[in-house]
């Protein structure tokens, strides 16, 4: 049988695991990954399992806070992934073997978040602050309009990003030019690096709910014809500047949301180039189906559905409708993490003094 995992990374794909949990970072590190990305969900389902009950009763015993313990957890989780994929940024000379870690979400929370200059100001902090001493962490900041005015300084600071939460042309634009404005600011760009996350499913499952009207043949290739778009667009940009390491694309939210897909569906359109993040259950999946992969990311649709999908989908309403449901996925669950530390703050103390 074909090692599929294998046949993914020989197209030309880098295979980064949506997960920093401690054990699948190594299994997937052996099956030929060489990097990985965290937010607070991956840390609050790592809590939950109770594996780092021990570290979270050593933080509390320090006299962190909720707080500042959600941080320092998600910061050594982070850690411990880079120390695994060190190696890979060693002999990549820095284009590959980074973790990414989240700046906090609450920045960008609807009712609770601070005023706009308040935001950048404070992401180009914490993106100085969570980077400092790390040469294989890619410091993730979303493409709002706070994240995405605080690029250039950061990416002038020697700060390597991942800028995420991103749908649209509109927002990628915006992104790599900050970027590359910033990157122009440096004294040397032998180490700059940047990547774009561009969501995919989630593009998907807007279009089944607010354009109906696709038919079967454009139905379920929004989201993929939108990132080979960017990917596209991506390597034109880059092209002239004639940089050591490699400006790239994530393709993001890789797994598949119908379950009458296959879970591999997103995984074949894009592989060839660039980075997918796959979530565990993908990578599993894409093991367990036996198929070799080839480079497909080049290749789009046939005309007549790529002129489809610009006659029926209206990409800026995407693009707002989209962000205001990241907003709350991206904010939330950091909430979440929080109640959680709390909770298990409460159960431990109690469990200690009985």
């Amino acid at each position: 049988m074909v090692d599929s995992l294998t046949s993914l990374v020989a197209s030309g794909t880098k295979l980064w695991l949506d997960s920093i949990d401690p054990n699948l970072v190594a299994e997937n590190r052996a099956r030929g990954a060489t990097g990985a990305t965290s937010n607070p969900i991956i840390v609050s389902n790592l809590l939950k399992t109770g594996r780092f009950d021990e570290q979270l009763d050593a933080f509390h015993s320090q006299g962190l806070d909720d707080e500042a313990i959600a941080w320092a957890m998600t910061d050594q989780l982070v850690q411990q992934a880079q120390d695994v994929f060190h190696p890979v940024w060693l002999e990549t000379k820095g284009d590959d073997g980074y973790v990414s870690f989240e700046l906090d979400p609450l920045l960008e929370d609807l009712e609770l978040g601070p005023p706009h200059h308040e935001r950048v100001a404070r992401y180009i902090e914490l993106g100085k602050r969570w980077a400092a001493g790390h040469d294989n962490r890619m410091i993730k900041v979303p493409a709002t309009p706070a994240g995405l005015d605080a690029l250039e300084e950061l990416v002038a600071a020697g700060i390597t990003l991942n800028v995420t939460l991103i749908f649209s042309t509109r927002q990628y634009h915006i992104a790599r030019e900050a970027v590359w404005r910033g990157a122009q600011r440096r004294g040397e760009l032998t180490s700059f690096k940047s990547v774009y996350s561009i969501f995919v499913s989630r593009l998907d499952v807007y279009t089944e709910k607010h354009v109906p009207e696709l038919s079967e043949a454009a139905q379920g290739q929004v989201g993929i014809v939108n990132a080979k778009r960017l990917w596209t667009d991506n390597v034109a940009y880059w092209k002239d500047k004639n940089l050591p390491l490699a400006q790239e694309i994530i393709f993001a939210s890789t797994g598949t949301k119908k379950p009458e897909d296959p879970a591999w569906k997103y995984v074949a359109a894009f592989a060839g180039s660039d980075i997918q993040t796959n979530p565990p259950t993908t990578n599993q999946a894409v093991l367990d189906s036996g198929r070799e992969f080839t480079a497909d990311v080049a290749n789009f649709p046939p005309d007549d559905v790529l002129a489809e999908i610009d006659a029926k989908v209206d990409f800026a309403r995407l693009e707002r409708v989209l962000m205001e449901e990241g907003l709350k996925k991206f904010a939330d669950p950091q909430k979440v993490l929080l109640e959680l530390i709390t909770t298990k703050r409460n159960s431990l103390t109690h469990g200690s003094a009985s």
